[in-house]
């Protein structure tokens, strides 16, 4: 699976929840390098999801902006399609 296709799941799945995500695109000449993919708010809480395959590699600036949300008192996290299964449960409240 590729990580276009589980980026198309995973949104799938937040709108069917009725999660308020944006798809961020970063790097680009207005837009800050290294922020999650997706970008929500869970129940009040600001979420922060790099989305990545199972080999895919997260940089350190990925890495470092995860931190940061975390230190700010949101939720950030790597979301690999193995771990879904666990996510759509933490999204759910179970």
């Amino acid at each position: 699976m590729t990580e276009a296709e589980f980026q198309k799941q995973v949104q799938e799945f937040l709108r069917r929840q009725g999660v308020w995500y944006v798809k961020y695109w970063g790097g680009g000449r207005f837009t800050k390098a290294g922020v999650p993919d997706l970008l929500c708010c869970v129940n009040g809480w600001f979420v922060g999801i790099e989305l990545k395959t199972e080999t895919g590699r997260v940089s350190k600036l990925q890495e470092y902006n995860l931190t940061k949300i975390q230190e700010s008192g949101g939720q950030a996290f790597v979301l690999r399609p193995s771990g879904f299964k666990a996510f759509k449960e933490f999204i759910e409240g179970k």
